[in-house]
């Protein structure tokens, strides 16, 4: 297939260009992704096509970042083959290469643009989701996929990482022995400004460390013996796509509504805010993120919206406690 081939050839200009292997590997699969999302071939893409490739994209709960990454890989190829085989396309289908379906209506926007601005899920209703997918594990036609599920999704829950930080913990990076519950050594933080990764320990909160006990005792011998702390079949480190997919899986299962439906990013918003609602110092939310500036953590703390009453209530009650004697 032609587009094939110029897929091939845009893959080697990475290479002649000196990214890493790792990095190729990842554009790589990212053009196949984006690729597949069209019944034609990129040159025929219009407008229509791509809008609907986001409204699938954003149903099917993947972050604003991820979006983007999906629309500069389309302008780019879509670039190249224009650049680079522009008049064969013309000599051998008979058609210009057209804009590809891009325009002003979608534009590259900064993933913040359109982040969530709204709540996380509520502590209630991910007790309620842990509650189920636990109860799967004992019934699954394959216990040690759903088991791994369960302490995949409740790692960024009670640690905060993000989902790129998650994918790359290895089984030595958790360290049960540090602090009062032990922490993870997430040892590609996400980096600022190209500045590298950014290194710093996680703390286990809420019984983390003994969910990651019991996985590493269990669970993970089921897999093949390999580094990487959650893994696929094959012993591989699961991707960052893998685990967007296995929630909407096990959210697929749970039956519920798009209303309750959340990602894996959201598993982190709502980490940080419960722990700011039970009290956690700001800076120290900042911490747990690992965000350079405290403004970036304001951003993701979205409190309930009776915490206000909550608050004044604790204090109330404090101050009747200390008039008592």
């Amino acid at each position: 297939m032609f587009q094939a081939g110029c897929a091939e050839a845009f893959a080697r200009t990475w290479v002649v260009r000196g990214f890493s292997p790792t990095t190729v590997r990842g554009y790589t699969s990212l053009l196949t992704r984006v690729l597949g999302r069209f019944d034609c071939p990129v040159w025929e893409v219009v407008a229509e096509d791509v809008d609907e490739m986001f409204h699938a994209l954003a149903v099917a709960g993947l972050a604003p970042g991820t979006r983007r990454q999906y629309l500069q890989m389309l302008r780019a190829f879509h670039g190249f083959v224009a650049g680079r085989y522009g008049a064969q396309v013309r000599a051998v289908f008979g058609v210009p290469v057209g804009d590809g379906g891009l325009d002003r209506f979608n534009h590259v926007r900064h993933a913040g643009d359109d982040a969530p601005v709204g709540p996380p899920p509520s502590r209630e209703r991910l007790q309620a989701f842990f509650s189920f997918v636990r109860s799967q594990v004992a019934v699954a036609s394959d216990y040690r996929v759903m088991a791994r599920d369960y302490a995949l999704l409740r790692t960024p829950y009670h640690s905060a990482v993000r989902v790129s930080e998650l994918v790359r913990l290895d089984q030595a990076d958790v360290h049960p022995n540090l602090g009062p519950s032990g922490k993870l050594h997430v040892r590609f933080g996400k980096a600022a400004n190209t500045s590298g990764p950014r290194p710093r320990w996680a703390p286990m909160l809420e019984g983390l460390d003994r969910i990651l006990a019991w996985y590493l005792a269990d669970v993970r011998p089921l897999f093949p013996a390999t580094a990487p702390l959650f893994c696929d079949d094959d012993g591989q480190a699961l991707r960052a796509g893998a685990v967007r997919d296995r929630l909407a899986r096990v959210l697929d299962f749970e039956l519920v509504g798009w209303d309750e439906r959340f990602t894996p990013h959201a598993l982190r918003r709502a980490c940080a805010t419960h722990q700011y609602e039970r009290g956690m110092d700001l800076i120290a939310v900042q911490q747990l993120l690992g965000h350079r500036h405290i403004a970036s953590t304001m951003a993701y703390v979205k409190p309930s919206q009776k915490f206000v009453e909550d608050a004044w209530r604790r204090a109330t009650d404090s101050a009747v406690r200390v008039l008592a004697g």
